[in-house]
Formats: structure tokens, sequence, C-alpha cells
């Protein structure tokens, strides 16, 4: 059984959520890959659209469910960011100034706030990179400054008004 990672989650109206970089369902660009596996860590353009009325504050996280650790892997976490956005430039997981100035960038996986680029272990099949926007009822989410994306998630739950996905798939072909 596929790891689905809305399961047990809040059902609320959904959003639309692109990137120019790649489609729903498709390969993410190589420049979306990890910087060991031949990519650049940049993260993707992203663009939002149909937020649900009363929308404050929004929050993005990017998972890998079908990580080979039994609880997924978190790529990048991001909160704080202005109902008034409407958009993420490419690059915005590593350069603070592609960011909105209200937008808090949150620990990953890997314990940095930045964003990791996709590289599934050699052979391992293809990955889903679960991109998830939350529009949220309060203007701030009131996290601790070292919160792990599961505990930002933990967090929103309480505040979440509407949800927009995007999945990007990646490969690793064995050595």
């Amino acid at each position: 059984m596929a790891n689905d990672p809305l399961w047990r989650l809040p059902e609320v109206p959904s959003f639309s959520l692109t990137s120019t970089d790649f489609t729903d369902g498709g390969e993410l660009p190589t420049s979306a890959r990890g910087s060991d596996v031949g990519g650049e860590d940049r993260s993707p353009a992203l663009a939002w659209t149909g937020a649900p009325e009363g929308t404050q504050s929004y929050v993005l996280t990017v998972y890998d469910p079908d990580a080979p650790t039994g609880s997924g892997f978190w790529h990048w976490s991001l909160t704080d960011i202005p109902a008034s956005a409407t958009e993420l430039a490419a690059g915005a997981g590593t350069d603070d100034a592609l960011l909105p100035a209200e937008a808090l960038r949150r620990r990953n996986e890997f314990g940095t706030d930045t964003f990791l680029g996709a590289a599934p272990p050699a052979g391992h099949g293809s990955h889903r990179y679960v991109f998830t926007l939350s529009a949220l009822d309060v203007p701030v989410l009131e996290a601790p400054a070292d919160a792990t994306p599961a505990v930002v998630g933990f967090v929103l739950r309480e505040h979440v008004i509407g949800r927009a996905q995007l999945t990007g798939t990646q490969e690793t072909p064995a050595g």
C-alpha cells in the first residue's frame, strides 16, 4: 500500500497549486534534484489561486512519502507566507531575497532550513514529492523556531482552512 500523505488529515476545501517547472504527476526538473545526484537543490516555481475566504497566511511543505525510512522524508517547510502572496519564484528554497519578508524557513529532514532536492536511492524506483500549500486562518503559525515539518504539520491542523497540492516525481536509476 502506498503511503498517502493526506491520511488522517482534516478534510478541507481545495484550491489550485501549479508550477511552470513541472506538471502534476510529472517529473521534477533536473534543477530540483539534489546536488549529490546532478541537480541544484533548487526549489521549483510555484503559483496558487482560489484560496478560501478568510485565508490569513500559508504554510508550504515538501514531502517524499516513498522514502525508505518508515516515515517518509521532509524536503522543505516554510511558514508565515502572507495571504497576499500568490507565488514563490524558482530558487526561493535557498534564496531569502526570493521569499516574502514575513515567510519563515523551517527545518527539513537534515536539520537545515533550505530546500533539499529530490535524491531517491539508486534503483529504488520512482518517488513522489508532494508540495502541499495549506491556507490558514491565522497570520502567524505559533510553532517553535526549531520545529520539524512534522511538528509544523501538527500545529497547523487547528488552523488549516484549505489545501492545495502538486506532486512531482523523480527516480535515480540503478548504477
